[in-house]
């Protein structure tokens, strides 16, 4: 009995001492990627084994549902998987082999940055390596809108640009390629990435002024040309009441096209009543003629059966 147990002993401590020598390796740095396109998410065994008969799953512990990708009993299980990975994801089940448990992550986008776990599991042994997923995306060209004139006649501009992650860098340059600090600048977050606004004023005339939004090796600009007018609010004044003037004039024609509609069409309304009625009256007359046309019919016909009757007694009387 000693023997056995002896035996059985020294078996756990090689089979635990062979699965003390692998381990789950993935990227020592974070895995960078591109918004739209595909990525690998590296993970293996060292040293290389079959893990065909394992289970591999790939989560984000920094999720509350955080099931990314589930390899179990020779088949992908994905029941439970994150819903915006649905038909995302795939395992390579012939480099499972070779202890290749790397995962294919296609049509990358902004959600999908976070931190990812590669967990593996034998009936003697696991293991698992975490890392970090960042995204690049490269947002929409940014959009230049005039926000108004100050006193000094000076150019308000607000340059507006979503879509983009990491945090792009936004920056104002005149027709020099020179800087132009922002006066004001907003940045907000949502699954599409990030959305920045900036505005600035210019007081230079008949120049070119740049909005240009940078990420990594990424840079899209828009451009506006200000200006050789100085612009005053007494100016600005005389413009707005020059068009509300105008747009007074439009709506007091349309007013009166309106009531001119009205009438014509009252008009026609009380004509179509008139005519209705007199359709009408005309209806009830020839009611009243085709019953005068019946009576008479009716004694006419009694007429004629009387001169019949005549006839008769008249040849009776002759015999």
């Amino acid at each position: 009995m000693k023997f056995i147990c002896l035996t059985l002993l020294i078996i756990s401590g090689i089979t635990y001492s062979r699965s003390d020598q692998y381990e789950v390796v993935g990227p020592a740095d974070r895995v960078f990627a591109v918004a739209g396109e595909d990525v690998i998410l590296p993970c293996s065994v060292k040293p290389n084994i079959s893990v065909v008969d394992m289970r591999v799953e790939w989560t984000r512990p920094d999720q509350k549902d955080s099931l990314v990708h589930l390899y179990e009993d020779y088949e992908d299980r994905n029941t439970d998987q994150i819903e915006s990975y649905r038909g995302r994801t795939k395992l390579n089940h012939q480099e499972l082999q070779r202890g290749n448990t790397s995962l294919k992550l296609s049509s990358v986008r902004v959600s999908d940055e976070g931190r990812y776990k590669c967990f593996i599991q034998s009936k003697s042994w696991y293991n698992d390596v975490t890392f970090d997923v960042s995204v690049e995306a490269v947002g929409r060209p940014p959009v230049i809108t005039v926000d108004g004139f100050d006193d000094s006649g000076g150019l308000h501009l607000q340059c507006e640009s979503e879509g983009w992650n990491p945090e792009p860098d936004l920056e104002w340059l005149n027709s020099e390629g020179v800087s132009l600090t922002s006066e004001t600048t907003e940045t907000h977050r949502n699954t599409d990435g990030f959305r920045v606004k900036h505005t600035v004023t210019v007081y230079e005339r008949d120049s070119i002024i740049h909005c240009r939004v940078k990420l990594r090796y990424h840079m899209l600009e828009t451009m506006i040309t200000s200006s050789n007018k100085r612009f005053n609010p007494l100016r600005t004044s005389v413009i707005l009441i020059s068009a509300v003037v105008v747009l007074i004039g439009i709506a007091g024609m349309l007013i009166a096209a309106f009531v001119h509609k009205n009438k014509e069409l009252d008009h026609l309304k009380n004509e179509n009543r008139g005519m209705k009625q007199e359709h009408n009256r005309l209806q009830k007359e020839q009611s009243e003629i085709k019953q005068e046309h019946d009576r008479l019919q009716k004694e006419k016909s009694e007429i004629k059966q009387e001169c019949d009757q005549l006839q008769n007694k008249m040849a009776i009387n002759g015999k």
